[in-house]
């Protein structure tokens, strides 16, 4: 009866502390923010964009030209070119390192999508919105042989 009564004992024990164990996780873990209920807006708050490093390893300063361009499109959700360049200057951007594509088709049509980028050293920061893409894209990509980061004709920044 004793061993049987151990053997109980150490199980419950065991059950107990699974409990506990379980119980800790869920107290611990961060509670999902409100977005409705008395005194709130009705939408989260929006994340402050991170500080400009002109220094900055390339994936840092992906994270700022991310935070920026989302912005823009969060306030003009129609967002051309310029809007994007103005932002990115706006933030600290060299605006002699970028390079951008039409708004517009040869032809007056809206472009599919158009393209943005940041020379960053040996590297490109390159962005691309527009409904053929789904929206808003960001790659990181190596300077071209021609020191250039798009391919094909872009539009001259000279506004």
């Amino acid at each position: 009866m004793r061993g049987t009564l151990a053997n109980v004992s150490q199980a419950a024990m065991a059950t107990a502390i699974a409990v506990l164990v379980l119980t800790g996780c869920s107290m611990q873990s961060s509670p999902s923010p409100a977005t409705s209920g008395p005194g709130m807006q009705g939408s989260p708050t929006a994340t402050p964009v991170p500080s400009f490093d002109p220094a900055a390893p390339v994936d840092d300063a992906r994270i700022v030209f991310d935070s920026v361009n989302t912005a823009t499109l969060a306030g003009n959700p129609d967002a051309e070119g310029s809007d994007f360049v103005d932002a990115l200057s706006a933030a600290g951007f060299d605006r002699a390192t970028m390079e951008l594509t039409a708004d517009e088709t040869t032809i007056g049509n809206a472009a599919d999508s158009i393209q943005f980028s940041v020379r960053w050293g040996e590297s490109c920061l390159i962005g691309q919105n527009g409904p053929a893409v789904g929206g808003y894209h960001s790659t990181v990509a190596p300077v071209l042989g021609t020191g250039r980061c798009l391919i094909g004709s872009t539009r001259p920044i000279d506004w």
